[in-house]
């Protein structure tokens, strides 16, 4: 295949855990294929888990036949060691599935003779708890391979540059690749409801932080009508005493409308078991740049990367404490003109600074630069 320059296009295989439905997959890598392709780059995926098997994984129970199920992709991922040999470059996100060793890593990059870019948005080289299966699923993490994957890519693109310190450090080469939206896509609606929606959208298990800041919406109850919108709780009902809650599953089909669905998004950022402080320094804040792109003004934790995104008191507010975010929060529901101008700002901060056109410009480079050899 060819494309309208006549140049050989550069053929990337793209090996990563879970399917479009998780936002690693969705956002570092299938948003990339037509961009890439414009950039005379293909870019093939192949995910560990299809899309039935992600939704069984963290369903309640039935280890027995998780564990069953993942017998047929790991047979899929062995019978594809014989066309890796097709491909130029191997991009590796974070790793070739959720558990076990980097065995099918090194059995690609090394049957397959192609240079390894390694794409990191996580600290995965860090251990922590697992939020769904505990210190069980810890032992099967093999969190050691992350290290030695760094060590065998040709370039590591890293979510931030606390991650891009730690691979520079090991001794390869990092570029800094945020994890951003398609703004022609994520962008503002006009809202004129008499009743503002403070929301939140995450998943299960982030969803254990908003529920330490149930208080602060509590408080705001007392004084203010609003509506609470939360997507992805993995609950079933979500009682808080006073509050209006709006309790609806994530939907990969709505997930645009539902940011757009928010008059002030929340961002809370703590300790957990599962998320130290090591680990919450090195994410990526992309709630933070999804809040931007879509106009919504929001209130957020001022922690590790989240510190340094957007410029407080302009495109967001950032609250530390209980009283922090009553107030913050409380001077967005009573100014819808304050809310207006935050959110334009914020969505002028996504289009100067998060833009997918700026990233594919990076990740093409960086496969470029695997190839060459200038990666190490």
């Amino acid at each position: 295949m060819t494309l309208a320059n006549g140049n050989k296009p550069l053929r990337v295989l793209a090996v990563c855990a879970f399917p479009v439905e998780a936002a690693a997959t969705r956002f570092r890598l299938a948003q990339y294929v037509e961009p890439l392709h414009a950039r005379n780059i293909e870019l093939t995926i192949k995910p560990f888990l299809n899309s039935e098997q992600f939704v069984e994984l963290y369903r309640p129970g039935g280890l027995a036949k998780k564990a069953l199920g993942v017998i047929r992709p790991l047979l899929y991922r062995l019978a594809q060691t014989v066309k890796v040999s097709k491909f130029d470059v191997l991009l590796i996100q974070r790793e070739c599935m959720s558990f076990g060793p980097g065995f099918f890593e090194w059995l690609y990059s090394s049957i397959g003779r192609i240079p390894i870019v390694l794409d990191l948005d996580d600290a995965t080289y860090l251990p922590y708890m697992s939020p769904s299966y505990g210190r069980f699923g810890s032992y099967f993490k093999f969190f050691g391979k992350t290290n030695n994957l760094i060590k065998r890519a040709s370039i590591v693109t890293c979510g931030n540059h606390h991650i891009a310190d730690y691979v520079q450090n090991i001794g390869t080469k990092a570029t800094v690749v945020p994890t951003v939206v398609d703004t022609d896509l994520f962008k503002p609606v006009h809202r004129d409801l008499a009743v503002p929606v403070i929301g939140w959208i995450g998943t299960h298990s982030t969803f254990r932080v908003l529920e330490g800041f149930f208080p602060v919406f509590q408080e705001l109850a007392k004084r203010h009508t609003f509506r609470l919108k939360i997507v992805g709780s993995g609950r079933d009902k979500i009682f808080i005493d006073g509050v209006d809650v709006e309790n609806i599953p994530w939907s990969l089909e709505r997930e645009i409308a539902d940011f757009q669905s928010i008059d002030i998004g929340v961002y809370p950022v703590t300790v957990t078991e599962s998320m130290t402080a090591e680990w919450i320094k090195a994410k990526s804040g992309f709630k933070a740049i999804q809040y931007f792109s879509v106009g919504v003004p929001f209130v957020m934790s001022p922690v590790g990367i989240c510190a340094e995104l957007g410029i407080p008191g302009k495109t967001h507010f950032n609250a530390s404490s209980h009283s922090e975010w009553v107030i913050e929060l409380e001077r967005l529901l009573v100014d819808p003109e304050l809310r207006r101008a935050m959110g334009q700002a914020g969505r002028d901060h996504a289009l100067q600074n998060y833009t997918l056109t700026s990233n594919a410009d990076k990740l093409a480079g960086a496969i470029r630069s695997s190839i060459t050899g200038l990666g190490k």
